[in-house]
């Protein structure tokens, strides 16, 4: 349960402020159409931490324990560092969604956005960290649900209220606490 609680919670604020998050903003000011929308983000959220998660298992069983420690204890700080970065919507993202229908725009752009995204790479770490990596793919899935469902439906009001920083700011926090107690040993039983 740790594993699903920790991915849902840590994906839920690195996804505030994300491209994914203002992807949602955008689609659902231009649609007007939230349940395509949220249906969209779930299945190209399913299907982008699927794959994100297969990744964490095979590096899980290829890896030596020793190896998988350092290289996730310096991807938890990467990613620390990578949330303290802001993100911006590339133009390209949207004038797909011109053309494939609400549900479709929506499940392309978020699948493509999410691609190297550090949700995306959140998603193979903690699933090489925990050993779990369906736990892991349920929870970073519910985590992107949980900030981007809010976007959909309220759109820009909702995000002017947010402190960016702060949160980005927390994500972080979490991130590097990560990587300082998976460097330390922590979760060695669960990579072992």
């Amino acid at each position: 349960m740790e594993s699903l609680f920790m991915s849902a919670g840590v994906v839920a604020l690195a996804e505030i402020g994300d491209k994914t998050q203002l992807l949602a903003f955008l689609l659902a000011a231009r649609f007007r159409r939230p349940l395509p929308i949220v249906f969209g983000i779930l299945c190209a959220t399913l299907l982008n931490h699927g794959l994100a998660g297969a990744l964490g298992a095979w590096i899980t069983a290829s890896v030596s324990p020793d190896v998988l420690r350092w290289v996730l204890g310096l991807s938890f700080l990467g990613m620390a560092a990578w949330t303290l970065v802001p993100d911006e919507i590339e133009s390209d993202e949207l004038r797909i969604a011109e053309r494939l229908g609400v549900f479709g725009a929506t499940l392309i752009t978020f699948f493509l956005a999410e691609m190297g995204d550090k949700t995306q790479v959140a998603t193979v770490a903690l699933a090489a960290h925990y050993g779990a990596p369906l736990a892991v793919v349920a929870g970073t899935t519910l985590g992107m649900l949980v900030a981007d469902v809010p976007a959909v439906f309220l759109g820009d009001r909702f995000s002017a209220r947010i402190p960016m920083r702060l949160v980005h700011g927390v994500a972080a926090a979490i991130f590097a606490l990560l990587g300082l107690a998976t460097l330390a040993g922590a979760g060695a039983s669960f990579a072992a």
